[in-house]
């Protein structure tokens, strides 16, 4: 089985993901993690020193003891996006290659820290050739059995992971929401505690298993519509 989270920076992605390998492996379920930028980008070494050397942007990962001011994804100047047009799709090429080679792997359960979907919301979905680039790459690539869109509201998400503009933390969310209603086929997870959140991932993981041990195929499961953003900075938010 093929689960994927994703969802902006500060989201909660690495807790969920950590309590649910657990509960997995509780289980007695064997679990594989892969890392999308490590183990699936083209040339992701490549990319980020000419992404640093091209727009001089901080490199780490941002705390409230130490923000940075990246810039990569967040620079959105025409040609840069046509040179990610190439690049996002020989992602979703070796992603098929790699989604092939864990299915035939010994893990009953793979799971994809990010996903081609988090390049996709990088992309202006407010425009039809974008709209139509995400719509092929979306055929193109593999179609887990679940994937996740861990939501949260902007503000304390960027309070928790500080690497970004607000207005770009804000605009990078309504991108996943928006591709989550184009692909049809992802579960939104809506900001709320992180215990509340665990249990809707389970029991749509619950409902996954039952239908793969009783020879079924995962049914895609449609977008549910994202709670309204209720999360304030100060309540519990994991990167």
């Amino acid at each position: 089985m093929i689960v994927s989270f994703s969802g902006i920076d500060g989201a909660g992605k690495s807790t969920q993901i950590a309590e649910l390998e657990a509960w997995l492996s509780q289980a007695g379920l064997r679990t594989q993690l892969l890392t999308f930028w490590d183990d699936v980008v083209v040339l992701s070494r490549f990319r980020e020193f000419a992404s640093h050397k091209a727009f001089r942007g901080d490199r780490g990962v941002g705390s409230p003891q130490n923000p940075l001011h990246r810039r990569d994804k967040n620079v959105t100047a025409w040609p840069v996006t046509l040179f990610r047009l190439g690049l996002y799709f020989a992602d979703a090429l070796h992603l098929r290659w790699k989604v092939r080679e864990a299915r035939r792997g010994d893990a009953d359960v793979v799971i994809f820290d990010r996903y081609i979907f988090d390049e996709l919301a990088n992309l202006p979905l407010d425009r039809w050739p974008a709209i139509l680039f995400t719509r092929l790459i979306l055929k193109l690539a593999p179609k887990p059995d679940i994937a996740y869109v861990i939501d949260a509201d902007p503000v304390a998400a960027q309070a928790r992971k500080p690497e970004y503009p607000l207005e770009f933390v804000r605009c990078n969310r309504d991108a996943y929401i928006t591709l989550a209603r184009l692909s049809g086929a992802m579960t939104v997870v809506g900001p709320d505690s992180i215990a509340a959140m665990k249990t809707q991932i389970r029991n749509e993981m619950l409902q996954a298993l039952a239908l793969k041990a009783f020879g079924g195929e995962a049914r895609p499961l449609s977008a549910s519509a994202p709670n309204r953003a209720n999360i304030s900075p100060g309540e519990l938010i994991e990167p």
